[in-house]
């Protein structure tokens, strides 16, 4: 048996991923011995997300990059985004409850995907579960890089990123690793490497996500990191195999945009 959590967009329409989870794994034949979760990450701030919350249910900041890379709750500034995944893993982990669970996949796309890859390096259950997790990064619109260095050109060639002057938060989380707030700030930098580097990570691309649709992010510090989600994806696992050695994957679907089934 494995588990498979699936983390939505910036929609947060967790439904439309539980829905498109259950199609993979009908098609993948695995349906009778897969777990499906695809938690919500609701909001309602009364104006720009209206999410309708159940009694008791956690809420989220409508905008900016809080609940995709940690941040503490709108409702319970104890919590934080990454806290709620650590607990979800925990309780999937627990012998008593699912004896046979041989692993777990972590998926996102889009926003889904930031949160992923950045819980990917944060987290600190992966070690101590008993049970692998293996991690699947969807067509994020940015990365967070270990240290200052961007690519550059058409060979996406490192170099120390040249427009800091212009673009001053280029580096401060949660595009890089400084000024760091919420789960993330209570570790090192070092720890932060070498946790990313040691997990399993698949980064999954669509072959034409290259036009700014679907909640892009165009700002400084996320163009410093290319000029397109599949630019950024191929440049970041091209980024931490060659100065990090991770030996994680990049997968290019053929024919997909920015389309999370």
């Amino acid at each position: 048996m494995r588990a498979l959590v699936v983390v939505h967009g910036q929609g947060r329409d967790a439904d439309n991923y539980f829905r498109t989870a259950l199609a993979a794994a009908f098609l993948a034949g695995a349906l009778d011995d897969t777990i499906l979760i695809a938690p919500r990450f609701a909001s309602n701030n009364g104006t720009g997300c209206r999410d309708t919350l159940a009694a008791n249910e956690v809420n989220w900041s409508c905008s900016g990059d809080s609940w995709r890379s940690g941040g503490v709750s709108a409702s319970n500034k104890e919590l934080t985004s990454y806290d709620f995944m650590d607990e979800i893993l925990r309780k999937l982990a627990r012998k008593d409850v699912f004896s046979n669970l041989k692993g777990i996949v972590l998926t996102g796309h889009s926003a889904g995907g930031q949160y992923v890859t950045r819980y990917e390096m944060a987290n600190q259950v992966n070690d101590k579960l008993g049970v692998p997790i293996t991690y699947v990064v969807s067509n994020p619109s940015s990365y967070a890089y270990l240290d200052p260095e961007r690519p550059a050109g058409a060979n996406n060639e490192l170099r120390t990123f040249g427009d800091a002057r212009n673009c001053t938060t280029y580096d401060n989380w949660p595009y890089g690793l400084k000024n760091r707030s919420g789960y993330t700030a209570k570790l090192s930098d070092d720890q932060l490497k070498q946790q990313l580097a040691a997990r399993a990570v698949t980064y999954l691309l669509g072959e034409i996500d290259i036009l700014p649709l679907g909640g892009f992010d165009s700002s400084c510090p996320a163009m410093a990191q290319g000029a397109t989600r599949l630019a950024r994806g191929q440049a970041f696992a091209s980024y931490v195999a060659a100065k990090y050695k991770a030996q994680h994957k990049a997968v290019v679907v053929p024919l997909c945009g920015h389309n999370a089934r």
